[in-house]
């Protein structure tokens, strides 16, 4: 079953290297399809092109179409070449001529369009909801553990006293980042291509601003080249979002890792959250955060994949494009996944408060030591130079008792900042 059926069949070996996995792929996107033919249908009804009677009955089958999506019972089987044949088909089954009319003035690649931008700004609103709940739980954290001091590090080497209050709320405060790139991607996104068809318009009189509210775009992509040339651009734009956020998540299971290790000894968690080793019995591995790195990894390269999809490509439709759909719907589901078990997972997080008790911790002291004696009147060089040479001759003893009262220090997280900035956005 295909919609360019002309009478002739292709060969099999054409068939299967060209439909790929569309068929589990659109599993995904089907839901959106017939959303856009929901509204292509009352649309067509509005200009004439459909009666009032068939427009109903369209409007029926597809919202039965989507309970069937919804529950689950949908599927699309080997002898369609994709959903929207499938969903053609379904039409044609149930209402026959009136069914076969749901195509009027409309694309395979306005269709495709259509459900792809729909889908992004679905998954986009939900990266952003898990983003937040993530952002609270590291905000929460941050309050609740804002005086237990660890080390910083420059180099990796010990640099200056940190906090598990400065730690948390810094990816918290850098998913905010992250979530600017997402709301350019949901702006990219938020543009109806329906009415390009084929990326060259269409001789029957559509109105595209009807579809355009029937579907809550903010507006519509209106030069039909420009929206054809959409393809891929949208998913780029995705990609790079997605990949701002992973870089957050990466950094942070490399930190977790880390801080988990007994060369360490900063964090730890329940064992139902570890793993083991075959032959060690003492193992306790964070392969849930070696996961999360490396899937998170995985997802910066997303933006390059589908730039070299996509770079060298004139205008107009080229059947590359369908291979972007199985680079951006399976990252999308990685993205949620790393999302969620993260945030699942620190939530029983435990914190070492003793970390800085330990004497090899000394010289994390070394700065605030020197600027309290810049602060009795000693120029700074000079008050360098004594602090390094009793360090060297291990004459250093260090003062504990700072004070760091500056907005974003360790204290004064500004905590209650931070939140209102990700208020603005959200």
């Amino acid at each position: 079953m295909k919609l360019w059926d002309k009478g002739f069949s292709t060969d099999k070996k054409i068939d299967h290297f060209t439909v790929g996995n569309d068929r589990e792929l659109d599993l995904y996107l089907a839901k959106y399809d017939v959303i856009a033919s929901r509204a292509h249908a009352k649309m067509l009804g509005k200009i004439g092109l459909l009666t009032e009677t068939e427009t109903k009955n369209l409007v029926t089958e597809l919202d039965q179409l989507t309970k069937r999506i919804k529950n689950g019972t949908f599927t699309i089987e080997d002898n369609f070449e994709d959903m929207h044949s499938k969903i053609e088909y379904q039409l044609t089954l149930a209402l026959g001529d009136t069914g076969k009319k749901i195509h009027t003035a409309r694309s395979r690649n306005d269709q495709v369009l259509v459900a792809m931008h729909l889908y992004l700004k679905d998954e986009l609103s939900e990266i952003k909801s898990q983003t937040k709940i993530l952002f609270d739980l590291l905000l929460n954290l941050a309050d609740k553990h804002k005086n237990v001091l660890l080390p910083g590090y420059t180099h990796l080497q010990i640099a200056m006293p940190s906090s598990f209050g400065l730690w948390f709320s810094a990816y918290a405060e850098s998913l905010i980042d992250d979530l600017y790139f997402i709301d350019a991607a949901y702006k990219v996104a938020d543009q109806n291509p329906l009415g390009s068809a084929a990326g060259y318009g269409s001789s029957f009189p559509i109105d595209r601003t009807f579809t355009t509210k029937e579907m809550d775009f903010e507006t519509m992509k209106y030069n039909v080249v420009a929206a054809q040339m959409g393809r891929g651009k949208v998913e780029k734009a995705t990609a790079f979002g997605m990949a701002n956020i992973a870089a957050t998540l990466s950094k942070m299971a490399m930190d977790i890792c880390l801080y988990m290790s007994q060369n360490f000894d900063f964090i730890s968690f329940p064992d139902e959250l570890t793993t083991g080793s075959s032959i060690m019995p003492h193992k306790k591995n964070p392969d849930v955060f070696e996961l999360v790195r490396g899937k998170c990894n995985k997802l910066q390269a997303v933006p390059n994949q589908l730039t070299l999809v996509i770079n060298n490509l004139p205008s107009g439709y080229h059947r590359d494009l369908q291979l972007v759909k199985e680079i951006i719907v399976p990252a999308i589901q990685e993205m949620k996944a790393c999302l969620e078990i993260l945030t699942f997972s620190l939530k029983e997080i435990r914190v070492n408060d003793g970390i800085l008790e330990d004497p090899k911790y000394d010289y994390l002291f070394s700065v605030d030591t020197l600027n309290e004696l810049v602060q009795s009147g000693m120029p700074f060089r000079d008050a360098y130079k004594k602090m390094g040479k009793e360090i060297n001759e291990g004459t250093f003893s260090p003062k504990r008792d700072i004070k760091h009262t500056h907005e974003g220090s360790l204290g004064q997280l500004c905590l209650n900042e931070i939140r209102d900035k990700m208020s603005k956005i959200i």
